[in-house]
């Protein structure tokens, strides 16, 4: 498993599949039962205080301290970190601004919305101004609204040059940050790469949806066109998987011909959704057809 740099890499995958272990691993607080671990270069069973001294980490529970003001937990966080004392103050303003709770700084922690926490947990994983960061679950029990202002401050972070390694389950969160995402399961990576290249690896094919009025028993007989390779019944429609996206208008005029009201016709771009599910089913089928194996 490869983090690019300057990228969000999203890990993958059920619950007890190794996300969390993966960033515990990464930054030296528990070592890998196999294999080996570099993290910006260093070995963090070797050089721990150097890789996390280089590392910001939000968990999905991030540990605050309550009774203390927001300005205090991130003074708290900096001197940790030996940011110099000259600089502290000015940086934490400047992280309270870009989180947006500068206005809550003088406030305790503990009158804060999980929202607000969960912005002053990011502003402290940045203090000390740090390579790679690392994000267990960050929208874990945000609403919406809070969820999605977060990710945009997650996908905001890559611009400044940090490298971003976040563990989540939720699919469409990670569709719409990831620059490279990897499948985890049971302790190990089942796949890793851009979510395009994968898709394309998954699905060489092009296919369209086309919307239909009618009978769908019939709709195998499509499979005549040249250029369709199957048929796939999808809610009101079908999928068509074709060779060449050129033989769409082909199978319009074979629905037509046929009988079909044609509703709407559409290029299917798979989801990361869909990707996922099909790298757990062709690991879940790798797995039985090995199990077979060993059996006979």
């Amino acid at each position: 498993m490869v983090a690019p740099d300057g990228r969000i890499t999203v890990l993958l995958g059920p619950n007890g599949a190794g996300k969390t272990t993966a960033i515990r691993i990464i930054t030296g607080a528990m070592s890998p039962d196999a294999g080996s671990v570099r993290t910006l270069g260093l070995d963090p069973d070797t050089h721990g205080e150097q890789v996390r001294s280089a590392c910001g980490v939000v968990s999905a529970k991030p540990a605050l301290y309550d009774r203390l003001t927001g300005a205090d937990n991130l003074r708290y966080a900096a001197e940790l970190h030996a940011v110099p004392r000259g600089v502290i103050d000015a940086r934490i303003r400047a992280c309270a601004a870009r989180f947006g709770i500068d206005h809550a700084l003088d406030a305790q922690v503990g009158g804060y919305s999980t929202g607000m926490k969960t912005r002053l947990a990011l502003a402290r994983s940045v203090l000390h101004e740090p390579r790679l960061l690392l994000f267990d679950e960050p929208t874990s029990g945000l609403d919406p609204e809070s969820a999605q202002a977060v990710l945009q401050l997650i996908r905001e972070m890559t611009g400044d040059g940090h490298t971003v390694v976040m563990c989540t389950h939720h699919l469409v969160e990670a569709e719409g940050l990831a620059d490279h995402i990897v499948v985890l399961d049971d302790g190990a990576d089942l796949v890793a790469g851009e979510p395009s290249e994968l898709v394309r690896r998954y699905w060489p094919d092009d296919s369209v949806e086309i919307e239909v009025d009618g009978d769908h028993a019939a709709l195998a007989d499509l499979t005549v066109v040249e250029g369709v390779r199957r048929i796939e019944p999808n809610g009101r429609g079908v999928r068509v998987v074709v060779t060449d996206p050129t033989v769409t208008p082909d199978v319009v005029d074979a629905l037509v011909r046929a009988g079909y009201r044609v509703r709407r016709v559409v290029p299917h771009e798979p989801t990361l959704e869909e990707l996922y599910f099909a790298v757990r089913r062709t690991a879940r089928d790798l797995g039985e057809g090995l199990r077979e194996e060993a059996t006979r």
